[in-house]
């Protein structure tokens, strides 16, 4: 169900970007009125998802670009991520095994810890992938 949108922003997928976008997603979960610790496990799973997106989708290219929207329904907050690059497969989304010991692979842990409901596919019709998450507000 979504709501009222109250963040809508587009960037380049560029890694320097990011800060901003943490920023911006602080500042409306805030105005959502997320207590303190949920705005930061919110940022945090945000900032995992674009970095994924730049990562795997964009292979690293900072010319791709990203959107997000947020909306508030006034019972949770819906977070929309929508690319432009080629589909990826859907079934290598996951976490490694967090008992592995090596750098990376537990961003979508972090996400699915965090969000209380989280959907990807692809954009219909037009090149790009999507990632919905939602977080009820405490």
């Amino acid at each position: 169900m979504t709501g009222q949108r109250i963040l809508k922003v587009k960037f380049p997928a560029d890694p320097r970007i990011l800060r901003k976008v943490r920023e911006h997603v602080r500042a409306a979960c805030e105005r959502g009125g997320c207590c303190e610790q949920v705005v930061s496990q919110i940022v945090l799973a945000v900032n995992e998802a674009c970095s994924n997106i730049i990562r795997h989708a964009y292979k690293g290219s900072s010319t791709g670009e990203i959107i997000l929207e947020i909306f508030n329904n006034g019972r949770e907050l819906e977070f929309h991520l929508r690319d432009f690059a080629e589909p990826v497969d859907l079934t290598s989304i996951g976490p490694r095994d967090p008992r592995e010991i090596k750098p990376g692979g537990l961003g979508t842990l972090f996400i699915r810890e965090i969000m209380d409901d989280c959907a990807y596919g692809h954009v219909q019709g037009k090149a790009g992938n999507f990632l919905h998450m939602k977080k009820r507000i405490a």
